[in-house]
């Protein structure tokens, strides 16, 4: 019996923001043709992956109703701890590949598996042997680093940085400390409601000329970008800037 394949769909940045762009602004054609095709789905979320594909349904028309669709979401612990560390076995959730079905992976915004949970299931997916296909679409962190000015030849995206107040500041430092001593510019993202809490931090703990980008809502009409020195930062007083939307931080010389 021929395998079905495991394809990563990408999802558009706006979940969770007031403000929605089409879909045909961040997503090719090919990527939601393949998309609507898909009954069985391995997800982070099934009520926003119904919302998600519903949008789908009204450019391309689903192969299946939305309520027929075979839709599996990764445990909770995934979400909370990642499954990139090689912790969670995601082989069950890759039964309908075996049986000839095509899958489809879907995290909340962006690629999934980056950023994101999923790496499990495609590394279950490599062990049993089944075709790997990541569509086109947006890739939060790439975006943010190709608008920053910052080395694109070598980077490292370290995820969320601590909540602590104390230990924050030490990562920071840590951070700015690889990232002027090798040119490696550090990203790292942050819950939008604390996106004015950690940019308070970078600022007072950057030194003067170590450079900060901050790419908030990326691809909508609200997407703000910005790049200075942490000088530069507070003489142009850029923070007021900085949105509660969905941002990309990064750091480098």
């Amino acid at each position: 019996m021929q395998r079905g394949r495991l394809f990563l769909v990408p999802a558009p940045l706006d979940f969770g923001c007031e403000t929605q762009a089409p879909l045909t602004d961040a997503l090719p054609l090919g990527t939601l043709q393949a998309a609507a095709g898909l009954q069985h789905w391995i997800t982070e979320n099934a009520k926003s992956t119904r919302a998600y594909l519903k949008r789908v349904n009204e450019i391309v028309p689903l192969a299946q109703p939305i309520q027929a669709l075979d839709i599996q979401e990764l445990p909770r612990e995934v979400h909370k701890k990642g499954d990139h560390g090689g912790n969670f076995d995601a082989t069950p959730l890759l039964a309908p590949a075996l049986q000839g079905f095509d899958l489809g992976l879907l995290s909340e915004a962006g690629m999934p598996a980056v950023a994101d949970p999923g790496s499990s299931v495609v590394r279950a997916a490599h062990a049993l042997g089944l075709e790997v296909r990541p569509l086109v679409g947006p890739v939060s962190l790439l975006l943010a680093l190709a608008a920053s000015g910052l080395n694109g030849q070598n980077f490292a995206f370290v995820g969320y940085l601590p909540q602590d107040a104390t230990e924050r500041g030490q990562r920071i430092r840590e951070l700015e400390s690889l990232a002027l001593k090798t040119g490696q510019t550090q990203l790292f993202i942050e819950t939008p409601y604390r996106n004015a809490a950690l940019l308070q931090a970078l600022l007072q703990t950057l030194q003067h000329n170590t450079r900060l980008a901050v790419s908030s809502g990326l691809t909508l009409s609200v997407q703000t970008i910005l790049s200075d020195s942490a000088k530069g930062w507070k003489q142009r007083n850029l923070s007021e800037r900085v949105t509660g939307q969905p941002a990309v931080f990064a750091i480098g010389r």
